[in-house]
């Protein structure tokens, strides 16, 4: 989609719609920011309308690079692109570790998916198994209590 498409005729999602969650940004505000100094509502907000810019330019830019290839699908290689075609290059080293982390991550969970369904257990059974589980932990902490 150009930036031509999509944006007109009361369509929904337009982009007085998008935007961050408040306390979601607050939260990283306050992670970043030495405990003497506060930020302003104000601020904040300006922040969150910041970052929706930022994403929607490379987003956009990453969608104008994925139709030249005649992709229909915006990968991550599109976005770090992107980044470079815009002059964000100092951002792609820290990109394309967090992409592999994410991937790693995504393989990890694969396992864990894998290694229950390997089990050969019936999903009645895994959880008469929890049960027991619970029932035995439960014991143990009452046990101690007394």
């Amino acid at each position: 989609m150009s930036d031509h498409e999509g944006h007109g005729g009361g369509a929904p999602g337009t982009d007085d719609d998008l935007s961050l969650p408040k306390a979601t940004v607050a939260k990283m505000i306050a992670e970043l920011l030495p405990n003497d100094v506060s930020c302003a509502k104000d601020t904040r907000d300006l922040v969150i309308e910041c970052c929706v810019e930022f994403i929607h330019l490379i987003s956009s830019e990453a969608n104008e690079i994925c139709e030249q290839e005649s992709k229909k699908t915006i990968a991550p290689e599109h976005i770090i692109a992107a980044l470079k075609r815009l002059g964000f290059e100092t951002f792609t080293a820290e990109v394309e570790d967090v992409l592999k982390d994410h991937k790693q991550q995504v393989k990890e969970r694969e396992k864990k998916v894998g290694k229950l369904e390997q089990s050969g257990l019936s999903e009645e059974e895994l959880a008469r198994q929890q049960e027991e589980l619970f029932a035995a932990s439960r014991a143990k902490f009452q046990s101690t209590q007394q």
